[in-house]
């Protein structure tokens, strides 16, 4: 009954890691969310995530369990750890004794800051889609595993798990966004060439020319005042300028 709840605990928080395609969706509450799964999962002390662009972190993420420690053992990892390590390797950091890590002068800031926390052990997975690399998800607890090489690995697939449908979301959000500003450009554009169009018909109507002649004068008067032209178009419309001004002659 135990691994039932657990294992239904882990599909739930793989479908709302997938889902990311909200335009309410905000990364640094995702993030949290995500690693709030993480700890209650595999019963951690607490983790973060870092996402990382051309080697550099350029966003970190903590749990809401103890959410300060972990965005501090994150921030320590400038100098190397185990978020890091994930990311460049592009492979899991099994769980490592701090202790150990320390003495042995692997991740200096890192571990010392880690030991100040009273974390016994660590371990990192790649946040990442296919081949693409986004960044690590860090997993803080108190002891290290003491339950073999069966619990280690455990631990280490649903984190990766975790990560990877991470990984999923954060592209197709990306992908998402990118539509729907592309969508409204578009469609700025089309409600600009519209409303050129009809200042243009108003104005040949007006005064009884062609429309060539009517968008020549409308673009003149966008270029004499510096003006957008959809802007100058607006205001044909909205009869915010008379025909006098607009067909001024240019001043020598």
């Amino acid at each position: 009954m135990h691994h039932t709840t657990r294992e239904g605990r882990l599909a739930a928080a793989l479908v709302e890691a997938a889902d990311t395609l909200t335009e309410t969706f905000d990364t640094a509450d995702y993030l949290r969310r995500l690693s709030d799964h993480c700890v209650e999962l595999l019963s951690a002390w607490t983790a973060g995530v870092m996402l990382i662009d051309g080697g550099e972190a350029v966003s970190l993420a903590g749990s809401s369990h103890r959410e300060a420690v972990a965005l501090d053992l994150l921030a320590a990892q400038h100098g190397g750890g185990p978020c890091l390590e994930s990311y460049g390797s592009g492979r899991a950091v099994a769980p490592v004794s701090i202790g150990v890590a320390h003495a042995a002068a692997r991740w200096p800031e890192f571990t010392e800051r880690a030991l100040r926390h009273g974390i016994g052990a660590t371990f990192a997975v790649p946040v990442r889609r296919r081949d693409t690399l986004l960044g690590a998800l860090n997993v803080f607890v108190p002891t290290p595993p003491n339950g073999g090489p069966d619990g280690s690995r455990w631990e280490l697939v649903v984190a990766q798990a975790l990560a990877d449908a991470a990984g999923l979301g954060l592209q197709n959000h990306r992908a998402y966004a990118q539509y729907r500003s592309l969508a409204g450009q578009l469609q700025d554009a089309l409600s600009s060439r519209v409303r050129i169009e009809q200042a243009k018909g108003m104005l040949a109507e007006r005064w009884q020319v062609g429309t060539d002649e009517a968008f020549a004068e409308l673009r003149r008067y966008a270029r004499r005042r510096r003006l957008p032209l959809d802007l100058v178009a607006r205001s044909v419309i909205e009869r915010g300028v008379d025909d006098a001004e607009l067909r001024a002659p240019l001043k020598p």
